[in-house]
C-alpha cells in the first residue's frame, strides 16, 4: 500500500475576496469557512477512518472561540494542525526575514495553543516559497514544507485571471510564484540551496500532487469539479506513485445557496457554482477510488517516514 495525505487549506473567505478585487465579506461571511465547512470536513474523514492534516491562519482562529473549540477537538481526535501562517499574506515569501519569521512564529504560537502540542509543518499561502522562508522554517524547528504545486496549467490559468484583472484596473491581493517551482520534484525531496531542487535540508518538501506528462492539478478544487470521467482518469494516472499529496480548501465543502455566499463572489469563483451536495459527492467518491491504492495518513507521518526511510512506499 502507497501513502494518501490528504490536507485542508482553512482559508477565510476574504482571501477569495482579495484574490478576485472584491473588497471585503460582510460579517457574517468572515467566520463561513470554520463555522460551515470546517464540520462538514470532520463529519467526512470521521465516516472513513481518515485522520488528515488542516492547515490554520493564526489570525482566522485567534479571535474565534468556537473555531478554536472545533480545531482542538480534530486535535484531539489524531488530526494534525499546520501552519498556514498568521495573516495569509501572498507576497509573504517575498518579506524580509524579520517579517516572516513573525508570520511563522505569531500563528505557531496560536495553532500550538490550540492543540495542545507544537505544529511541525508549514503550507505557504498562493503555495509560494523562498530560500528564506524555508531557512525561518528549519531554524523554528519544522519538519516539513508542503507548499511547492509544480503545475503549468494551474500556474498559466492564474497568470491569465491575474492579467486580465489588471487590463481592467482591478488589482488581486494574488502574486505569480517563482516560475521555477514549475520544474520542482513531484515526490517528496529535501531542498537544497534552492526550495525547488533536492539537496541536504533538514526539513522535507512535499509536494503537491500534479499528474504526470501535462502536470495537470489535481487538487480539490478541480478535482470536485471535474467531469467524473476526467476525475478518474486522472486518479488512475496517478496510481503508480508512492505518494498522493491530495490537497483541498475549506470552499470546497461551501454551498453557495447552503451558505449565503453573494453572487458576486459565486460568478468569480467558479467552484461556488457546483452545489454542495454535487461536491460531497465528488470528494466521496475521490477518497474512496484512493482507498483502493493508498493507506491515509497525515503529513506529520509521512514527512517523518521520509526522514527516517528516504521513501513513503512500502
Amino acid at each position: 500500500m502507497r501513502v494518501c495525505s490528504v490536507s485542508v487549506d482553512l482559508d477565510p473567505l476574504s482571501c477569495y475576496y482579495g484574490i478576485h478585487g472584491l473588497g471585503t465579506p460582510a460579517g457574517p461571511l468572515a467566520d463561513v469557512v470554520l463555522r460551515r465547512a470546517l464540520p462538514r470536513f470532520a463529519e467526512l474523514f470521521e465516516r472513513r477512518g481518515i485522520q488528515a492534516t488542516f492547515f490554520v491562519v493564526g489570525s482566522d482562529v485567534e479571535g474565534d472561540p468556537s473555531g478554536r473549540a472545533q480545531l482542538a477537538k480534530l486535535a484531539h481526535g489524531g488530526h494534525e494542525l499546520g501552519n498556514h501562517s498568521y495573516s495569509h499574506l501572498y507576497e509573504m515569501a517575498r518579506l524580509d526575514r524579520e517579517r516572516i519569521d513573525a508570520e511563522v512564529w505569531r500563528a505557531h504560537e496560536v495553532i500550538a495553543k490550540v492543540a495542545g502540542e507544537a505544529p511541525v509543518g508549514f503550507r505557504a499561502p498562493g503555495y509560494d516559497v523562498s530560500r528564506t522562508l524555508l531557512d525561518v522554517l528549519m531554524a523554528r524547528g519544522y519538519r516539513y514544507d508542503s507548499s511547492i504545486f509544480p503545475s503549468w496549467p494551474y500556474y498559466l490559468a492564474k497568470a491569465g485571471v491575474m492579467g486580465a484583472m489588471a487590463l481592467v484596473g482591478k488589482k488581486s491581493r494574488s502574486v505569480l510564484g517563482d516560475p521555477r517551482a514549475l520544474m520542482a520534484p513531484v515526490e517528496p525531496y529535501r531542498p537544497g540551496n534552492s526550495p525547488f531542487s533536492r539537496g541536504q535540508s533538514t526539513l522535507v518538501e512535499l509536494p503537491i500532487t500534479v499528474s504526470p506528462g501535462f502536470r495537470l492539478p489535481t487538487i480539490g478544487t478541480y478535482l470536485l469539479t471535474a467531469p467524473t470521467l476526467v476525475r478518474s482518469r486522472l486518479l488512475e494516472s496517478l496510481r503508480g506513485r508512492s505518494f498522493f499529496n491530495l490537497e483541498l480548501h475549506g470552499i470546497d465543502l461551501i454551498g453557495a445557496d447552503e451558505d449565503g455566499i453573494p453572487s458576486s463572489l459565486v460568478a468569480k469563483q467558479h467552484d461556488l457554482r457546483a452545489t454542495l451536495t454535487h461536491k460531497k459527492r465528488a470528494l466521496e467518491a475521490t477518497l474512496d477510488r484512493l482507498a483502493l491504492d493508498f493507506r491515509f495518513a497525515p503529513l506529520r507521518d509521512v514527512a517523518a517516514e521520509v526522514q527516517r526511510e528516504g521513501t513513503t512506499g512500502h
